[in-house]
């Protein structure tokens, strides 16, 4: 589920290549910038389709074995305690699941190779042995299984997250979000779950979330001459053009939401951006921006240019 910060960050990233582009469509910007934050949807069901590929992949590799030339006893009388994983299999029934796979084409069909070498490194490990042998048999057991194995297996293997890098540019930083919703909906699964039982939603509040970074959107890229400015008047001594363009972007993002988003605490949004710089500029980009903010601070409250609603949100 996509947080604040992590909205501002999609605008971030959607406001970098508007102001990189020759193309000044603010609409169009708009329009990308939506596409992108629901293909973080598209990578969510991507990793649950994987847990279901998975077990198809095991009864595939079973069924070869059984047909081997000379055949082992347990290639003809396999322990399928995987292929049957209660949990597994349920999700492979799960409504929702089937109807975003159809309505995103996202199927693993085709990627067999990679399935199979994620399984083979799954059913090498300590922990497939432990539950392939274990003598309890109960939801909860299969359950846990499949969350272990999405922790150690899936979440960090360097082979599936190139897939998704390949996929989607913005992909390898998305799965620090998406991973986690991963686990939870794993988690929130009961043996009595029906078919029906629902996902998790891509936003908290949809209708609100939306107004929220098509409003930063918009506005850094309409306030951006201003912004501009004010960031220009605090750094004579330097050249706004030799300043990392991450920062000044950042800067200009944080001084819009403090002048013209009436509900959000000034704190709040210092520190938001702050912590975003410390992800996507440079070391020291975090005190040099807090530096520049905390000047201009001071102007605007002198000049009574924070139109801030409600108690404590100056501050």
């Amino acid at each position: 589920m996509l947080n604040r910060r992590y909205l501002r960050i999609k605008a971030m990233q959607a406001l970098y290549a508007f102001f990189q582009s020759n193309n000044k469509d603010l609409a169009k910007g708009e329009r990308e910038l939506f596409i992108g934050i629901d293909k973080i949807y598209d990578l969510y069901i991507y990793q649950l389709a994987f847990l279901v590929e998975l077990q198809h992949v095991a009864n595939i590799l079973s069924e070869d074995a059984k047909n081997k030339r000379l055949p082992t006893s347990n290639d003809l009388n396999p322990n399928l305690k995987f292929i049957e994983n209660k949990f597994i299999t349920q999700l492979a029934e799960n409504i929702h699941l089937k109807r975003e796979m159809n309505n995103r084409k996202i199927s693993w069909s085709n990627e067999f190779e990679l399935v199979k070498k994620v399984f083979n490194n799954i059913k090498a490990s300590d922990e497939y042995i432990k539950y392939m042998n274990v003598t309890d048999d109960s939801y909860q057991t299969h359950l846990d299984f499949a969350v272990e194995i999405f922790k150690e297996n899936m979440a960090d293997f360097e082979l599936l997250n190139h897939f998704y890098e390949e996929k989607n540019l913005h992909w390898g930083d998305d799965t620090y979000l998406v991973n986690p919703m991963v686990v939870k909906t794993i988690e929130s699964f009961k043996e009595n779950s029906n078919p029906d039982f629902a996902l998790i939603p891509l936003y908290k509040d949809k209708e609100e979330d939306e107004q929220f970074i098509k409003d930063l959107f918009r506005q850094t890229i309409l306030q951006e001459q201003e912004t501009k400015k004010l960031i220009a008047d605090k750094t004579k001594n330097w050249e706004v053009e030799r300043i990392a363009m991450m920062d000044v972007l950042l800067m200009k993002m944080a001084l819009t939401e403090i002048l013209h988003f009436s509900s959000i605490p000034v704190k709040v949004t210092l520190n938001e951006f702050i912590e975003i710089s410390k992800i996507y500029s440079t070391p020291k980009s975090k005190v040099f921006i807090n530096g520049i903010l905390d000047k201009l601070l001071v102007d605007f409250k002198t000049e009574g240019r924070l139109n801030k609603i409600g108690r404590g949100l100056m501050e």
